[in-house]
């Protein structure tokens, strides 16, 4: 019988992660399939429980739902409660085991596909929402030289160093007190890119070398990419990788199968222009 799976989220027509999971299922020959679900904003435990009594075996978890879904889960990952979000729901009899692909998605597109390796570097992280949240516990087990988190508020970031103080030590603060401050890989989680808005940040943040990465994806250069490129970076990067990476890892959870993912990357990258 083929197993069922699905993303829901609110709105879901534009995602990539049916197309995903069905290049993954044929490359592994994985008897499955995967669908995309809209929920209503109100609806979202509803959606699920009817897909798991429908028989699905799964489900990805996308805006705004995933705090819901960890709340919803009986066996949340370390990674999903420190996060205090879930985007991938694993069904076992009457269990709910939920992870957060997201950052180890994100840290295997830096350092597999992008040639980034983050041990020793100093590693910026722009934004305090949940991409932010799901990507510390990743990163620092890179055991980057300096991690730092910088947000629009500053008392978001602090909340974040508090939170994560058993488990790393982050340098955090506002973007006005940025000035003077370089990193090598300076990753923007924010949603600034969604709208095409500008951040207030200094050239300076941006060193010789440095990596500059926006989480959003297909949206060619970001205001974000596009001034790390008037500062000299040479290295850019949307979240495309990140994307296809972080559905690998859900795909392992699920299938046991670790799937290829460059021919997917290449297949979805949109070029920076």
């Amino acid at each position: 019988m083929t197993d069922r799976y699905a993303l829901i989220g609110h709105p879901v027509g534009h995602s990539k992660s049916p197309l995903i999971h069905g290049l993954f299922a044929q490359a592994t020959a994985q008897d499955l399939t995967y669908t995309a679900i809209e929920a209503p904003l109100d609806g979202f435990a509803d959606t699920l429980a009817s897909f798991r009594a429908s028989g699905g075996r799964g489900t990805n978890v996308t805006v705004p739902f995933k705090l819901q879904a960890f709340e919803l889960s009986t066996d949340p990952s370390e990674t999903a409660r420190l996060a205090g979000a879930a985007n991938t729901l694993k069904f076992v009899d009457d269990r709910i085991h939920a992870d957060n692909t997201d950052g180890v998605g994100l840290v295997n597109d830096l350092q597999r596909n992008l040639g980034h390796r983050l041990a020793g570097k100093r590693v910026l992280l722009l934004g305090a929402g949940g991409a932010t949240r799901g990507a510390i516990l990743p990163i620092a087990a890179e055991h980057p030289a300096l991690f730092a988190v910088a947000n629009r508020t500053a008392a978001r970031a602090h909340a974040l160093r508090s939170a994560f103080a058993a488990h790393t030590v982050l340098q955090t603060g506002g973007l006005d007190e940025l000035q003077g401050e370089s990193f090598d890989v300076i990753i923007n989680a924010t949603s600034a890119g969604l709208t095409q808005s500008a951040l207030p940040l200094p050239d300076s943040i941006f060193a010789p070398g440095a990596l500059a990465y926006d989480m959003v994806y297909g949206k060619g250069l970001t205001p974000f990419l596009r001034q790390a490129r008037a500062a000299g970076v040479s290295t850019l990067a949307d979240g495309v990788g990140m994307l296809v990476e972080q559905a690998a890892e859900s795909f392992t959870i699920w299938r046991g199968v670790r799937p290829d993912t460059r021919a997917v990357i290449e297949r979805l990258t949109v070029p920076l222009v």
